[in-house]
C-alpha cells in the first residue's frame, strides 16, 4: 500500500502545474469575453431614444438618431396609439427602453412616452406617438407624408409638435370657376 499511496502523490504532483495553466486559460478566455462583451448594466439599458431636427424637402422635421423621418397618425387619440399588427409593420412605433433624449432643436418639453398594448414604451411629442415608415430607406426621407393609410393620414411632424403642412403649389393664374 505505500508504493500505492506514493503513486497517487506522485501523480497529483504531476497534475499540480496542468491544473494551474487551466485554471489561468480559463481566466484568460472569461477576460477576454468580459471585455469583448462587457454585461448588460441598468445604465446601458436606460439609454433612451434621441430625438433631433433636420432640414427636408419638407422644411424642418423631427427625425430620430439616424436621420429618419418621424410621423404622426391622425387616427391616434389621446396619446395613445391606433397602429398595430399590419399597421407597425409598416409605420414601425419609435421604441426606447429609457427615457427619450432631444438634441438639435427638438423641444425637452414635448417629448414623452406612452404604453403600447405590448408593455413597450413608445416615444410621443407633443402627446402624437412617434413612428417611422418602411419606404424611407435614406435620412431626410419624407415619403410617409400625406399616406392615407390604415383609416387615417400620416404626417410628419414639426419641431412645434404639430403636423407638417405641405406648402401649396404655386398658382397657375387663370382664375376660372375655383379661383380667386
Amino acid at each position: 500500500m505505500k508504493l500505492n499511496h506514493r503513486t497517487n502523490e506522485l501523480l497529483a504532483a504531476g497534475r499540480r502545474p496542468r491544473m494551474i495553466v487551466a485554471a489561468a486559460a480559463v481566466a484568460a478566455l472569461a477576460a477576454a469575453t468580459f471585455a469583448l462583451h462587457p454585461p448588460t448594466t441598468h445604465a446601458a439599458q436606460a439609454k433612451g431614444a434621441v430625438i433631433s431636427t433636420a432640414k427636408t424637402s419638407l422644411g424642418r422635421i423631427i427625425v430620430k438618431s439616424n436621420g429618419r423621418t418621424l410621423y404622426l397618425f391622425g387616427k391616434d387619440r389621446n396619446g395613445k396609439s391606433a397602429c398595430s399588427g399590419q399597421c407597425a409593420t409598416f409605420w414601425p412605433p419609435l421604441i426606447t427602453s429609457g427615457k427619450p433624449r432631444v438634441t438639435n432643436g427638438a423641444r425637452a418639453a414635448l417629448v414623452g412616452t406612452t404604453k403600447r398594448a405590448d408593455g413597450r414604451l413608445q416615444v410621443t411629442y407633443n402627446h402624437h406617438p412617434l413612428y417611422t415608415f418602411v419606404k424611407d430607406t435614406k435620412t431626410g426621407q419624407t415619403n410617409g407624408e400625406g399616406v392615407n393609410a390604415y383609416g387615417a393620414v400620416w404626417d410628419a411632424v414639426s419641431p412645434a409638435g404639430g403636423k407638417i403642412v405641405k406648402p401649396n403649389a404655386p398658382s397657375q393664374g387663370g382664375g376660372g370657376a375655383y379661383g380667386p
